[in-house]
């Protein structure tokens, strides 16, 4: 594969990628997948959906895991609803994404992520140590399963992912880097961010957003398209190719109920990706 192929989000069933016959139009030739839901994640749905992507041309380089109860209507519902975090529902989204990563070898992937949530600020309380342990057990069966684990970026600083990473004390966790979510959540400007912790990224989004007008990290900022919004895509790419990442582009943009302005909008990042790519690359 060469350098900086272009990627894209996908859906073998549902959520918010685009169809996979969108990717195919577009020529696009790498998808991450959300994860489908558990009646969908079947040896025979997973064949099928391979053999899609291979007669598309198509390589699978992530697949993400979500859950049934995550809200991200703010960014208080997000800290109470999304990931491992909450404590109610950590022990079934473990179990769950250890489903996931079964699910994900049948894809022939060596790669799942997730949003594990707002990470405990408090490194001694008993929340974090929990926390600490459920990620080494599902890292554990990653592992087995022959895959890495990462942990998309934007509801912690860089500073506090790092520290959390490094208790973690497993050699099979790493970032996927989204810079808009460090925009979003307003957690940190995202250059910065990634300087920080790009040796451990090795998957990214190419998405953009703009701060929040007022209360940073209370009210939400606003995703835009790819090009529009506060990132510095050009930047963004120099900064990728300073910490060495030669992985896909994963355009990601999350307007599911508009279907053909997010093929727009996607088919716009193709383009503005592949000339920054030339540009720097050449």
């Amino acid at each position: 594969m060469s350098q900086w192929p272009i990627g894209v989000f996908t859906s073998v069933d549902a959520g918010l990628g685009v169809h996979l016959d969108v990717v195919q139009e577009l020529q696009i030739p790498t998808v991450q997948i959300h994860a489908p839901h558990r009646e969908t994640r079947t040896p025979e749905q997973a064949a099928a959906f391979l053999e899609k992507c291979s007669a598309a041309g198509i390589q699978i380089t992530a697949v993400f895991g979500g859950f049934d109860g995550e809200s991200y209507a703010s960014i208080a519902k997000t800290a109470e609803t999304v990931g491992l975090v909450p404590e109610a529902t950590r022990a079934a989204r473990v179990q769950e994404m250890k489903e996931i990563s079964d699910f994900t070898k049948l894809l022939g992937c060596n790669v799942v992520a997730l949003h594990i949530g707002f990470v405990p600020s408090d490194r001694n309380s008993e929340s974090y140590r929990s926390l600490i342990e459920c990620t080494r057990d599902l890292l554990d069966h990653v592992a087995a399963n022959g895959q890495n684990l990462h942990l998309e970026t934007g509801q912690e600083t860089a500073d506090h992912l790092l520290e959390f990473i490094a208790d973690v004390e497993r050699d099979n966790l790493f970032i996927n880097f989204d810079p808009a979510n460090m925009i979003l959540y307003g957690t940190g400007e995202p250059i910065e961010a990634l300087r920080k912790v790009g040796h451990y990224v090795r998957s990214v989004h190419c998405k953009d957003g703009t701060w929040a007008a007022a209360n940073r990290g209370v009210d939400w900022g606003a995703e835009v398209p790819l090009g529009a919004g506060d990132v510095g895509m050009e930047n963004y790419l120099r900064t990728l190719k300073e910490i060495g990442y030669t992985g896909p582009l994963t355009i990601e943009r999350e307007i599911p109920h508009d279907r053909e302005r997010q093929k727009a909008d996607i088919g716009q990042a193709v383009q503005l990706l592949e000339s920054l790519r030339t540009k720097i690359l050449s």
